[in-house]
Protein backbone atom coordinates (compact mmCIF):
# COMPACT_ATOMS: atom_id res chain seq x y z
CA UNK A 1 0.00 0.00 0.00
CA UNK A 2 1.20 3.34 -0.75
CA UNK A 3 0.32 6.27 1.19
CA UNK A 4 3.49 8.42 0.98
CA UNK A 5 2.47 12.03 -0.02
CA UNK A 6 -0.70 11.42 0.09
CA UNK A 7 -3.94 13.39 1.60
CA UNK A 8 -5.57 10.64 3.93
CA UNK A 9 -7.95 10.08 7.27
CA UNK A 10 -6.50 9.72 10.88
CA UNK A 11 -9.25 8.22 12.92
CA UNK A 12 -8.61 8.59 16.94
CA UNK A 13 -10.86 6.83 19.07
CA UNK A 14 -10.35 7.76 22.76
CA UNK A 15 -12.35 5.42 25.12
CA UNK A 16 -11.37 3.62 28.98
CA UNK A 17 -9.66 0.67 29.42
CA UNK A 18 -12.39 -0.87 31.22
CA UNK A 19 -14.60 -0.97 27.82
CA UNK A 20 -14.54 -5.07 26.39
CA UNK A 21 -16.31 -7.27 24.10
CA UNK A 22 -16.56 -10.80 24.29
CA UNK A 23 -14.83 -10.17 27.38
CA UNK A 24 -11.45 -9.22 26.20
CA UNK A 25 -10.26 -5.51 25.74
CA UNK A 26 -11.69 -3.69 23.32
CA UNK A 27 -8.73 -2.01 21.59
CA UNK A 28 -8.23 -5.95 20.85
CA UNK A 29 -11.45 -6.35 18.76
CA UNK A 30 -10.73 -2.63 17.00
CA UNK A 31 -7.29 -3.50 15.87
CA UNK A 32 -8.20 -7.14 14.75
CA UNK A 33 -10.86 -5.70 12.43
CA UNK A 34 -8.77 -2.91 11.27
CA UNK A 35 -6.25 -5.48 10.21
CA UNK A 36 -9.32 -8.09 8.34
CA UNK A 37 -10.65 -4.69 6.76
CA UNK A 38 -6.43 -3.57 5.69
CA UNK A 39 -6.41 -0.55 7.10
CA UNK A 40 -3.17 1.14 6.27
CA UNK A 41 -2.01 1.30 10.39
CA UNK A 42 -3.33 1.16 13.63
CA UNK A 43 -1.71 1.99 16.98
CA UNK A 44 -2.68 1.67 20.17
CA UNK A 45 -2.09 3.71 23.11
CA UNK A 46 -2.73 3.53 26.70
CA UNK A 47 -3.04 6.80 28.55
CA UNK A 48 -1.68 8.43 31.90
CA UNK A 49 -4.36 10.87 32.53
CA UNK A 50 -7.67 11.58 31.42
CA UNK A 51 -11.38 12.60 31.80
CA UNK A 52 -14.36 12.94 29.55
CA UNK A 53 -18.07 13.46 29.88
CA UNK A 54 -18.33 12.27 33.49
CA UNK A 55 -15.79 14.70 34.50
CA UNK A 56 -13.93 12.68 36.80
CA UNK A 57 -10.03 12.74 36.35
CA UNK A 58 -8.27 9.24 35.75
CA UNK A 59 -4.93 9.02 36.26
CA UNK A 60 -1.41 6.70 37.18
CA UNK A 61 -0.46 9.67 39.86
CA UNK A 62 0.25 7.78 43.22
CA UNK A 63 -2.28 9.62 45.11
CA UNK A 64 -5.49 8.37 42.26
CA UNK A 65 -4.62 5.28 41.21
CA UNK A 66 -7.51 4.64 38.44
CA UNK A 67 -8.38 1.17 37.14
CA UNK A 68 -10.24 2.72 33.96
CA UNK A 69 -7.01 5.03 32.34
CA UNK A 70 -7.60 6.64 28.47
CA UNK A 71 -6.80 3.73 25.51
CA UNK A 72 -6.09 5.62 22.49
CA UNK A 73 -6.46 3.77 18.83
CA UNK A 74 -5.42 5.81 15.91
CA UNK A 75 -5.60 4.17 12.76
CA UNK A 76 -4.78 5.93 9.57
CA UNK A 77 -5.71 5.15 5.47
CA UNK A 78 -7.35 6.56 2.50
CA UNK A 79 -10.53 8.24 3.16
CA UNK A 80 -13.20 5.87 1.93
CA UNK A 81 -11.19 2.47 4.06
CA UNK A 82 -11.17 4.96 7.18
CA UNK A 83 -14.64 5.82 6.52
CA UNK A 84 -16.10 2.50 5.78
CA UNK A 85 -13.82 1.23 8.02
CA UNK A 86 -16.15 3.42 10.75
CA UNK A 87 -19.07 2.62 9.87
CA UNK A 88 -18.24 -1.12 10.50
CA UNK A 89 -17.16 -0.32 14.04
CA UNK A 90 -19.35 2.65 14.99
CA UNK A 91 -21.64 -0.54 16.91
CA UNK A 92 -18.71 -1.33 19.63
CA UNK A 93 -17.89 1.99 20.45
CA UNK A 94 -20.39 2.80 23.40
CA UNK A 95 -18.40 5.08 25.27
CA UNK A 96 -15.71 7.37 24.31
CA UNK A 97 -14.98 9.66 21.55
CA UNK A 98 -13.99 9.18 18.46
CA UNK A 99 -12.74 11.83 15.75
CA UNK A 100 -11.65 12.12 11.80
CA UNK A 101 -8.78 14.62 11.21
CA UNK A 102 -7.50 14.97 7.18
CA UNK A 103 -3.44 14.55 7.38
CA UNK A 104 -0.85 14.38 5.08
CA UNK A 105 1.16 11.50 5.10
CA UNK A 106 4.85 12.38 4.53
CA UNK A 107 6.83 9.08 5.44
CA UNK A 108 5.30 5.37 5.18
CA UNK A 109 8.19 2.90 4.34
CA UNK A 110 8.42 -0.70 6.12
CA UNK A 111 12.17 -0.09 8.22
CA UNK A 112 14.87 -2.32 7.43
CA UNK A 113 15.41 -5.25 8.83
Amino acid sequence: MELENEQALKLTIIYGENDQFNHHPLYVEIVKRAHSFGIAGATVVRGIESYGRTNHIHSTRILSLSSDLPIVITLVDLEDKITEFYKSISDLLGGGIAFIEEVTVLHYKQSKG
